[in-house]
């Protein structure tokens, strides 16, 4: 499995054709407490940049982009009654939703660990 960044703040680990997307650590950090996620129903197709998740929190209700395009699969439905999983684990078990992806080259426009650690370095 791989993991990619987005200058957006999301992640998504990728294994072949499918991934499962979420918010990173200095995403969680700069909106403060999550008190609720709208995630996104399975079945939904999405496009590359689109915003098919949002996350409510004590500070601003932010949009989640897509970093690919392709077909949600499922929702972290967990996150219903525990939306704060994305603040306390929001690499791992606050994932937002898996997708199967309908182009793999869009990952090629994606940053790796070192380059998103890079990338928040200078913000």
């Amino acid at each position: 499995m791989t993991r990619y960044f987005t200058q957006d703040h999301e992640w998504i680990d990728v294994d072949g054709t499918s991934g499962v997307v979420g918010i990173t650590d200095y995403a969680q950090s700069q909106l403060g407490d999550i008190t609720y996620v709208d995630l996104p129903a399975a079945g939904s197709t999405v496009k590359k940049g689109d915003a098919p998740c949002v996350v409510d929190s004590v500070k601003a209700a932010s949009d989640v982009y897509s970093p690919v395009s392709g077909t949600i699969t499922s929702a972290n439905d967990a996150l219903g009654d525990a939306p704060e999983t994305v603040n306390t684990d929001p690499e791992e078990g606050g994932w937002l939703f898996r997708i199967d992806l309908s182009d793999v080259s869009e990952l090629e426009g994606l940053m790796d660990k070192a380059a998103y650690d890079a990338y928040v370095a200078e913000l």
